[in-house]
């Protein structure tokens, strides 16, 4: 049985965001020809001033680790080490010099890959600052590699793969205390289920401005969210109700909306068309009114909008309001993409997988992947064509994504990679053969067929959810989002999904990156 992520079917402009859009980028650390996922395009703006400046204090912290390197007989004191932890041996002081080394390390690389060709002057001064670089880390480390000394320690200090810093402490949050009797009403239409879960997590913001209560969509009118989040967990983790579910709603009062209001005026109000609003009508939902829009807005060209904006132009007194859709909404996109999201709350994350999959996710991870593996998502269906349109395009040709990937578990050290992929067997199979590292094939891992056998899939059965194509999706997601390592696919909103719950839980990795980003595909198709 051939399992497929939850965009496989989704319509082809709804697969491809915008690389602006990306719900979570990760600091840049391109030592093998790729780039890291950021939190922001950095690189693509910085100017050659800030290089300068950056290679100046770069230039500085170097010289002044030498001098201490020069000045202080570490070699001496690092000899004695032989088998006891080195915590327990070394200096704080020179562990911090490791460390300011490899941040220094980082931060020139990223300077490197911000740098074009044509600044060649530039180039050259950050290459040999990072040879010296490499150069005062391998005599820091040198007494290390010798006698009896565990190799386990230096490749610790040396990892590559750390968790990001998510700095929770800089948060910029926002209280969620609805009025009772104030309510918003969810609208969100465009793409798959991925889409409308970065839809509904943008609508708890509106509604959190708005001081309202989100209404959560009847499945009859939009995915069932219960099957997949935990919806009731939202108030638990504000302490407080400020979501309730269509069913919850309708038995309050009479089931209408007295205002609908579109974000999006260009091309189409709110994104509905005459069958949403029939659906809508068939669970006995009443509009009071027609479908308006405070601004001019095009869906294909979004503004940027800020918080006091929002709520000047979506503030009503009436009860029920309706807000579609804000999927594509660019509106404080630094609050949004923040680790936990822009509402101030005691949990990890407001959206995530519900405790069935999460610990189904935990189980399958505990008998085929162990903790060390790196997790693909490699998207290919509908791919193609609409890859091809993008510049540069993101379908890779098997052997070269292979490299890619084989590149990234040389770095990584990771044991077996988790596959999440829609592509046919044809392609995985020659994937398959062609991940090879240190002359061995690295296992690709995809969810067996059920097998009475295996108990690590048992309480999907036992709540008779095993088959439901959205809930396996978001199984996909959770062990992914649970993996050492990820590597995602550019313009998928699955990928996003991912990452921004990697972010929220803090799993995230600095080696997370797209496939093969940096990179072109060594072949393109030409045009229909």
């Amino acid at each position: 049985m051939e399992r497929n992520s939850s965009d496989e079917d989704e319509e082809d402009h709804q697969h491809l965001i915008p690389q602006n859009d990306t719900r979570s980028r990760h600091r840049e650390d391109p030592t093998n020809g790729g780039s890291s996922f950021q939190i922001e395009d950095i690189l693509s703006r910085r100017k050659i001033s800030l290089n300068k400046r950056y290679l100046l204090a770069a230039v500085s912290l170097t010289i002044s680790i030498g001098l201490i390197f020069l000045f202080t007989d570490l070699r001496q004191q690092f000899s004695s080490f032989k088998v006891d932890p080195l915590s327990s041996r070394v200096k704080e002081s020179e562990l911090r010099a490791l460390y300011l080394l490899r941040q220094q390390q980082l931060e020139l690389l990223s300077i490197w890959n911000g740098t074009t060709s044509a600044n060649s002057s530039v180039r050259v001064a950050v290459a040999k600052q990072i040879s010296l670089n490499n150069e005062i880390q391998e005599e820091l480390l040198s007494p290390h590699k010798t006698g009896n000394y565990s190799g386990s320690v230096v490749a610790n200090l040396y990892e590559r793969c750390v968790k990001v810093d998510q700095k929770l402490s800089d948060r910029r949050t926002v209280e969620w205390k609805p009025r009772s009797d104030k309510f918003l009403f969810a609208i969100c239409l465009s793409g798959q289920m991925s889409n409308h879960l970065i839809c509904l997590e943008k609508h708890m913001f509106f509604a959190a401005l708005l001081d309202r209560v989100l209404v959560i969509p009847s499945s009859k009118f939009d995915y069932q969210y219960d099957r997949v989040i935990d919806v009731e967990r939202i108030n638990t983790c504000l302490g407080r109700n400020v979501v309730v579910s269509f069913d919850q709603f309708k038995k309050s009062r009479p089931p209408h909306i007295d205002r609908f209001i579109c974000y999006f005026s260009s091309p189409q109000l709110c994104y509905v068309d005459d069958e949403h609003i029939k659906k809508l009508k068939g669970l006995g939902v009443s509009i009071e009114r027609k479908l308006e829009s405070p601004w001019s807005e095009d869906i294909k060209k979004p503004s940027k909008r800020n918080v006091d904006e929002v709520r000047r132009s979506f503030k009503s007194d009436d009860d029920v309001i309706a807000i579609g859709d804000v999927f594509y909404a660019d509106m404080e996109q630094d609050w949004v993409m923040q680790p936990g999201g822009p509402i101030n709350h005691k949990c990890k994350t407001l959206i995530e997988p519900n405790k069935l999959i999460l610990l189904t996710a935990q189980r399958f991870i505990q008998t085929f992947l162990g903790n060390n593996f790196i997790a693909l998502h490699f998207r290919r269906h509908g791919f193609l064509k609409f890859c091809n349109a993008k510049a540069p395009s993101c379908f890779y040709p098997i052997p070269q994504a292979a490299e890619c990937i084989a590149r990234m578990v040389e770095r990584s050290n990771g044991a077996v990679i988790y596959l999440s992929t829609d592509a046919a067997e044809s392609e995985t199979s020659l994937l398959q053969s062609l991940v090879v590292v240190d002359g061995k094939i690295v296992p690709l891992v995809k969810r067996p067929p059920r097998n009475s056998a295996e108990k690590w899939d048992a309480l999907l059965y036992r709540h008779g959810i095993e088959d439901d194509s959205q809930v396996d999706a978001m199984l996909d997601k959770t062990i992914c989002a649970m993996s050492s390592v990820f590597i995602g696919a550019s313009g998928s909103t699955f990928t996003e999904d991912i990452l921004r719950l990697r972010k929220d839980w803090g799993t995230s990795s600095m080696c997370d990156e797209y496939l093969c980003r940096g990179e072109e595909p060594n072949f393109i198709a030409e045009d229909e």
